[in-house]
């Protein structure tokens, strides 16, 4: 499976992993990964450490995630590959989300 939701110990915090092509094929899953997090979830990290492609339905859906889960929660983008980043970066996500190497 592309897409792997985790949820902390302490309940505040979620991590959703997404590995090799974040496209448009995986929108059911990624969609799902975020369906449950609300304001008692305090960050939302989204692990790209393993996405190896990244498209503008990927942004897309990064958006409609921050749609959901609303602005009290915090969403980091963590360790995007050098291509992942170029595609952040030409978005301007880098003034959307926060992005941890």
């Amino acid at each position: 499976m592309n897409v792997v939701a985790e949820h902390s110990q302490n309940g505040k915090e979620v991590t959703v992993s997404v590995a090799g092509r974040f496209d448009y094929r995986i929108y059911d899953s990624f969609k799902a990964s975020f369906q449950e997090i609300d304001e008692t979830q305090k960050t939302v990290n989204v692990d790209l450490s393993q996405t190896d492609y990244m498209d503008s339905s990927a942004l897309g859906m990064l958006l409609m995630m921050r749609e959901h889960v609303g602005r009290a929660v915090k969403i980091c983008l963590v360790n995007p590959s050098p291509d992942v980043m170029r595609v952040l970066a030409i978005a301007n996500f880098d003034k959307l989300f926060s992005i941890r190497s």
